[in-house]
């Protein structure tokens, strides 16, 4: 593997550099003196943004991208091996770095390097975690995968010995890390066009778990399934979190730090007492819906305790949180409309967004899904349809193929058909011209809309806005 060295800058490509995480990696380098290049298929918000720095971003992915100076080149598991620059770098035989080995070799220089893992929850753990580390003047350098308003984007420059970063399991790339501390969210089925099973994933987190050190700390949600097979052989400290008020779970489990007597107010957003070890700490108030993130908070705070940030520190933190862009995020109104983005894309979340949203105040529920992915469609087709069903009325659109060729045995159309057997109002369009133009016909005073996936359909309710 390319080794690199981050005190002598040099010419570095991205190919692929507007993902939310490669963009963000390309600034950082960027900003201690690497001279940065990159490319992608479309324009954007965040290549208008790398742009505006200095960046050379070019349009669409070609040979003549690939010059001779560049020393190495970053790329994703979402770039083909047939990709015109990924082939033109091996003929030059120029060194390359998946995204996930350039992180892991970021962490290296960092004592206190934090990998934030999970199938859900990931950005907006990530997220608490960096307000309350920035709001205790520890002064982190700050990897998030969404746009975090406290940070003004996806990346933040500290001085410090703290890099928190989002960590994904997907081709197990999270593997590739060197952490002091890591958080373990959850593990659902997801990625299964890479992993065999849920077996295959449990067993690649607990892989991830492996790699702390003696000195090192992990926190994981105790409710995971037999999360004790995921400890297994783990050498470091454990803490386990989790909710335990007998209104929202059914478990007799005990917890390192527990949620209990949990209340909602009139919009959703949550609060709890805070046990460690069975002793009450303190009541904790969040500005953020739905027991999901309640559960978000507790890894968060219980890392944040761990290190030495006061616990008043940490809760004047979290009650004035704001969630990152793309999670149940307000985006205004048009007609007494209220439009909210939410980047769920997994039935898991969609329920645990779906289920929050039905406290907000409106009339009808309407949610605008944009499936993501053909693998995922067609292994959680019954799953996405139950958890849709929470919604008054469905919208569906194409779906997004992000690194996939379409197979010709999914689409939109079989889940139009499970929402029918649930008896649910369902729509389809091919277009987001005719999803917006159908819903400025049928939505009405009062409503709330939810455009939904991980995809491009945030742009449905930006166009309907005028943004």
């Amino acid at each position: 593997m390319y080794k690199i060295d981050f005190n002598i800058p040099c010419r570095i490509h991205f190919i692929g550099i507007g993902g939310i995480s490669m963009s963000g990696f390309a600034e950082y380098l960027h900003n201690i003196g690497f001279k940065v290049s990159g490319s992608d298929k479309q324009k954007s918000k965040i290549i208008e943004h790398l742009s505006s720095l200095g960046i050379d971003v070019q349009y669409g992915q070609r040979r003549a991208n690939i010059t001779p100076d560049i020393k190495f080149v970053v790329y994703t598991a979402a770039i083909a091996k047939d990709n015109e620059e990924f082939m033109e770098v091996q003929r030059q035989g120029i060194p390359m770095l998946n995204r996930s080995e350039l992180i892991g070799q970021l962490m290296m220089n960092f004592d206190n390097a934090i990998a934030v893992s999970g199938t859900h929850g990931k950005t907006t753990t990530t997220s608490m975690l960096s307000q309350i580390f920035i709001d205790g003047n520890l002064d982190p350098t700050i990897s998030v995968g969404g746009i975090m308003e406290a940070i003004g984007g996806n990346i933040r420059m500290g001085n410090s010995e703290h890099f928190i970063v989002e960590a994904c399991e997907y081709t197990n790339t999270f593997l590739d890390f060197f952490p002091k501390r890591s958080i373990i969210l959850n593990i659902d089925e997801d990625h299964l066009d890479f992993f065999k099973d849920i077996n295959d994933i449990r067993n690649s987190f607990h892989a991830f778990a492996k790699l702390l050190p003696k000195d090192g700390q992990l926190f994981i949600n105790g409710e995971i399934d037999h999360y004790e097979d995921i400890i297994q052989d783990v050498d470091c400290e454990v803490f386990t979190y989790g909710i335990i008020d007998p209104a929202y779970r059914k478990t007799n489990g005990t917890f390192d730090y527990a949620a209990d007597n949990i209340d909602f107010d009139d919009m959703d957003d949550g609060s709890f007492d805070l046990y460690y070890k069975g002793q009450f700490v303190d009541r904790i108030q969040l500005d953020v819906l739905g027991l999901h993130n309640i559960s978000n908070s507790l890894p968060a705070i219980a890392l944040s305790m761990q290190v030495g940030i006061p616990v008043e520190t940490i809760k004047k933190a979290l009650k004035t949180f704001k969630n990152s862009k793309r999670r149940f995020e307000y985006k205004g109104s048009i007609k007494g409309i209220k439009i909210v983005d939410d980047y769920a894309h997994h039935p898991t979340a969609i329920t645990a967004t779906l289920s929050a949203a039905r406290v907000y105040p409106h009339n009808t529920l309407w949610c605008v899904f944009q499936p993501h992915t053909y693998s995922r469609t067609k292994q959680h087709l019954k799953e996405f349809a139950q958890a849709l069903s929470l919604a008054d009325k469905i919208v569906l659109s194409d779906i997004y193929p992000s690194r996939e060729k379409d197979p010709g045995d999914i689409s939109s159309r079989d889940l139009v058909r499970e929402l029918e057997l649930l008896g649910k109002e369902v729509y389809y369009f091919p277009s987001f011209d005719e999803i917006e133009n159908f819903l400025l016909s049928n939505c009405m005073n009062g409503d709330l809309l939810i455009t939904m996936g991980a995809g491009d359909i945030v742009s449905v309710g930006d166009s309907l806005l005028g943004l």
